[in-house]
């Protein structure tokens, strides 16, 4: 039987189906389930096979489940455990909790100061926890990166709750998600400062390293904010339209506690299908032609006799 590349998604990451596929796999909510004896044992199965490639009276179905489980809770560079609210199957029932409450608490400052800071901080954790290889963020770093996403994502709400308070009230059920997008162009670039000024790991069609690239860097990071605000942008757009008209129709004045659990139910279910199909978007082992590159970096990769025209970086989540 032909050995099954196991390093590789399960469905061509080529086609944006296949990465849907994949990240509707990965990002499901009930791998946060799985015990941390459950993940060990995937990982061992993943790792044997990478060794030996002998099934081990497992089915394939058995390592292909195995592997998704392993990809839901490990660092795809580093092989390390990942925190459990930083993986990407926590997204889902954390972002529906947090962006409920920021759209439905979003009219007075004490709230919105409250919410967006959670937000920011889940973001932090989100940011560090899937940053591209192994490239380490210090504790200034880190700490920069979410005061200035956090006053970003602050002065842009407040900002915008003053300036809307004259207007439709359905802009200013808006704010919330401008903040968002606002505070993710500022914290995901500060979080992976490292990568744009010393490079990010390159490497051929083979996974042979070519060097580092701050121009590849900063690609795959301007791909992972775009990712992220379309990730958002369902369940903080339609939400306020919906509940603008059950306040036009009167719904919420009879039944003032309906808001949040409506406004974090609809978030929930958006986000269920926003997130696999926004991580989709671009591919998790991204191309630049070597055109593109540093010249420094070019006529290194030129000196071998079978120089790409291509390479590949991880460009993170």
């Amino acid at each position: 039987m032909e050995r099954i590349k196991i390093d590789e998604p399960r469905w061509d990451q080529t086609t944006y189906q296949g990465r849907a596929n994949h990240f509707f796999t990965t990002t499901n909510p009930l791998n946060l389930l799985c015990s941390d004896k459950e993940l060990d044992k995937a990982k061992e199965i993943v790792v044997k096979y990478r060794k030996d490639g002998q099934l081990n009276g497992l089915t394939i179905g058995d390592l292909w489940k195995a592997k998704h489980v392993y990809d839901s809770a490990f660092h795809p560079d580093t092989g390390e455990k990942m925190l459990i609210i930083g993986r990407m199957s926590a997204q889902v029932p954390c972002n529906m909790f947090i962006t409920g409450c920021m759209m439905t608490f979003y009219r007075t400052t004490p709230a919105v100061v409250f919410w967006q800071w959670i937000n920011q901080s889940f973001n932090a954790i989100v940011n560090y926890t899937n940053r591209s290889g192994n490239s380490p963020i210090t504790n200034q770093q880190l700490g920069t990166s979410y005061a200035l996403a956090t006053s970003g994502a602050l002065v842009t709400a407040l900002g915008l709750n003053s300036l809307t308070k004259s207007m439709s009230p359905i802009i200013g059920r808006l704010v919330p998600f401008a903040a968002v997008a606002a505070a993710n162009c500022v914290n995901i670039p500060l979080m992976r400062m490292h990568e744009i000024q010393k490079g990010i790991t390159v490497s051929d069609e083979h996974g042979n390293v070519l060097g580092e690239s701050s121009i590849a860097a900063k690609w795959g990071i301007t791909q992972v904010v775009l990712s992220r605000i379309g990730m958002a942008s369902p369940g903080m757009v339609l939400p306020p339209l919906l509940m603008n008209y059950l306040d036009r129709k009167g719904f919420l004045k009879r039944f003032p506690w309906s808001a949040a659990p409506i406004q974090v139910t609809l978030c929930g279910v958006l986000l269920t299908f926003a997130t696999p199909m926004c991580c989709a978007l671009f591919p998790q082992k991204a191309s630049i032609s070597v055109d593109s590159l540093e010249p420094e970096l070019q006529a290194k990769i030129r000196q071998s006799p079978t120089a790409p025209s291509v390479i590949y970086y991880n460009k993170g989540l």
